[in-house]
């Protein structure tokens, strides 16, 4: 966790919240109505693959390990059993009723998804996602009335024809001002391949239309409800120029305009992922997540700016 007391401006020293024996991933952030903050997070055995590609020495993107990183990798590997990795996989969140400062020990939720749930107007917190880990795999939303102490599966979000649930990733909420629910899912099926699909929910979440492609090509999204009630979708745009693009909604998600750059110097396709917020004075901050040039690791890269108009 990194915190900002002045907008953007400038960050804290980033603080462990969660460090299990496996892999950890894709924190999302949500502050409730109550002023909780609900962290979440998943934890995958994916690593394993790599390890193994590198002991073998048969993927071209592995074979220039060095014999140190892989003695280092399958030390860390091997700090328990495998019966017990298996344990550690789920979905996970956090909870802090004091601002950050005390933390829950993790617990298990219904789904996961990188952006995290989103507190509605009616009280409740409401969560898309898929649901990972499990013998019976699903894609659709769970919901909090406690504050997210507690979570229950409500719908399933229903599949197009020919297309396969899980390639379906990564979903979005948003709410408009009159109700209605917009789901962003990124899609890799092979239609609208790499393409955002939407669906929309007109009774809180209990039903879903079948999704369906808005002409915008990226992943994955991040909805946001700005103070005039336009939507904002903003996504990582991993092909030239590389970057992070963001479009706005004024009709409740019937329709999105053409692209805004929030930034197009991207070195490759590895960035993205881009969380807005709207401060105080209307201005925007956009962080995402970066591989620069000539850097072995990502960065975090952040954009402040406004919408005209």
């Amino acid at each position: 966790m990194m915190r900002s007391r002045d907008g953007g401006e400038s960050w804290s020293w980033p603080r462990i919240l969660m460090d299990t024996a496996i892999d950890d991933r894709d924190a999302g952030v949500c502050e409730t109505a109550q002023g909780s903050l609900l962290v979440t997070t998943f934890t995958s055995l994916a690593y394993v693959d790599y390890l193994n590609q590198a002991k073998a020495g048969t993927s071209g993107r592995f074979t220039d390990w060095t014999a140190e990183t892989i003695a280092a990798w399958q030390s860390a590997h091997g700090r328990m059993p495998a019966a017990e990795r298996e344990e550690m996989l789920g979905t996970w969140m956090l909870r802090s009723t004091d601002g950050g400062v005390t933390w829950s020990a993790p617990y298990r939720v219904p789904v996961n998804s990188p952006h995290g749930p989103i507190a509605l107007s009616d009280g409740r917190l409401i969560y898309a996602g898929k649901r990972l880990w499990h013998e019976k795999r699903r894609i659709g939303v769970a919901d909090s009335s406690d504050d997210g102490r507690t979570w229950r599966w409500v719908a399933e979000i229903p599949t197009r024809d020919g297309d396969d649930f899980t390639d379906y990733h990564e979903l979005h909420i948003v709410e408009t001002g009159g109700g209605r629910l917009v789901a962003h899912i990124r899609n890799h099926n092979e239609s609208n391949e790499r393409e955002i699909l939407q669906t929309e929910s007109e009774d809180g979440g209990l039903t879903w239309s079948t999704p369906h492609a808005i002409g915008v090509w990226g992943l994955p999204a991040h909805l946001l409800r700005l103070r005039d009630g336009r939507l904002m979708m903003s996504y990582g745009h991993r092909r030239q120029p590389y970057g992070n693009q963001a479009r706005l909604s004024t009709d409740d998600g019937d329709s999105w305009s053409g692209p805004m750059t929030i930034s197009d110097d991207g070195d490759g396709g590895d960035l993205g992922y881009p969380s807005t917020v709207e401060l105080d004075d209307g201005s925007l901050v956009t962080i995402w997540y970066e591989r620069m040039a000539g850097s072995p690791k990502a960065v975090l890269r952040q954009a402040v700016w406004r919408v005209s108009g």
